[in-house]
């Protein structure tokens, strides 16, 4: 018989908590590429990537081989009892793939919160400091000390504190919304002054560009002045690049159009292709900082998900993934343009296929209109396309398509995009 998703909702609202927030009622039944087809045989085109977690499409033949091929010899040790070599590849690769010439070393992890509470235990550790800086409108995780990080109240942090102490939070640059560069920097002097000395801050915690804050971008200019500030207070600067990473934004990683070496840099999400990984990879001499069982996990670093996340970076390297994400935002664009005199489109914001869509009322980009996101996001649904809204404001709608998407399915899915705006406007 048939599953329903009426039926399957009715079942998830019996058993699983609402906390668990469910953007659609839409149930995956198989996925291939840039598609889903839901328990109905509804087929959709896939604009969210699992939240950028499949870069290289769903089911890449070639990421599929590799895990089944580490099923046939084991699925879990615990590299902590019995250590196995993939783990130890893959760390060399992360060490010579990220920014930066100092020598490296990398934990492999399950979350990406895992990854954020990993990289400040590490530097408080390095460093004997307590404090840590974060950004308004980022998001490092649901986790206590993710939380305490995170930027945004709404619903991430509502009712869960408190929260641990000595977490500060500066203005991210939003020249959009009236806050230059200079302004942010002049305000993280000021948390100096006022709230903390710098003797006493760890890190600085920052998204190249924010995931859940809406794609603000931080411009070279601004990454390479923390890394100034960072190097005058001994500081360590943590890149969060767990949605960022793997070839997203035209690079390998953000970082990269800075030009600065961070001092740790924490992936996730596309790093295994749909499989649970993350990592902290940083300087030799901070990630030694850490005794010996401090850092870990029981299922850290599976041997699964690494097989995974080596068949990946084979992709990347192969199918040109990085110079394909240019290409890709570039086409997102150009069909945006194209709704560019709707009153409603405030700012289109693109790093590669890092594409943000700001969604207001009346040319005013003081009025964002969360309203229309919602519906934007839900109409898509029902047309057969799948996207994704975020934002401080909840007014943005973000583009993740997989990076191995046909350049036809791209046009299909903007082109329902397209449509179901113009018939949101007409019906207002």
């Amino acid at each position: 018989m048939m599953l329903k998703n009426t039926e399957l909702q009715a079942r998830r609202e019996q058993a699983v908590p609402a906390g668990v927030a469910t953007m659609l009622p839409v149930f995956a039944a198989k996925a291939k590429n840039a598609e889903i087809w839901d328990v109905e045989g509804k087929r959709y085109i896939d604009f969210a990537g699992g939240i950028a977690v499949v870069n290289t499409g769903h089911n890449h033949p070639k990421i599929t081989d590799a895990v089944k091929a580490q099923l046939d010899c084991f699925s879990h040790t615990c590299f902590q009892i019995t250590p196995y070599a993939s783990y130890i590849e893959l760390a060399e690769k992360l060490n010579d793939l990220v920014p930066g010439d100092s020598p490296k070393q990398t934990i492999f992890l399950t979350t990406g919160a895992e990854a954020v509470e990993n990289a400040i235990k590490i530097a408080r550790a390095h460093t004997g400091r307590p404090g840590i800086i974060a950004f308004s409108g980022g998001f490092h995780g649901r986790t206590m000390m993710g939380m305490a990080l995170t930027g945004k109240v709404v619903p991430y942090k509502v009712g869960f504190g408190p929260f641990p102490s000595d977490v500060f939070h500066a203005p991210f640059p939003n020249d959009y919304l009236g806050c230059s560069e200079d302004q942010a920097l002049a305000a993280l002097d000021g948390i100096f002054a006022s709230d903390i000395d710098p003797a006493r801050v760890a890190a600085m915690i920052i998204e190249p560009v924010q995931g859940e804050g809406g794609f603000n971008i931080a411009s070279p200019r601004f990454i390479q002045a923390l890394r100034q500030k960072c190097d005058q207070f001994g500081i360590l600067l943590i890149m969060d690049e767990i949605q960022t990473g793997f070839a997203r934004t035209g690079r390998m990683f953000a970082t990269e159009y800075a030009g600065i070496e961070p001092d740790m840099i924490t992936l996730a999400k596309s790093l295994a292709g749909g499989f649970p990984l993350s990592a902290v990879t940083g300087r030799k001499d901070v990630m030694q900082s850490a005794k010996p069982g401090g850092l870990g996990g029981t299922y850290a670093g599976s041997p699964i998900a690494i097989a995974a996340a080596l068949a990946v970076l084979e992709v990347i390297e192969q199918e040109k993934l990085v110079e394909r994400s240019e290409i890709l935002g570039e086409m997102i664009v150009g069909h945006l343009k194209q709704l560019s005199d709707l009153n409603c489109i405030g700012e289109v914001r693109q790093l590669g296929a890092m594409v943000a869509l700001e969604l207001i009322k009346d040319n005013d980009p003081m009025q964002a209109d969360a309203d229309m996101a919602k519906a934007l996001v839900q109409a898509a649904a029902k047309a057969g396309l799948i996207l994704l809204s975020c934002g401080t404001r909840g007014n943005v709608i973000r583009f993740l398509a997989p990076l191995t998407i046909s350049d036809d399915l791209l046009a299909e899915g903007m082109g329902i995009l397209s449509t179901c705006l113009m018939r949101i406007l007409d019906d207002r």
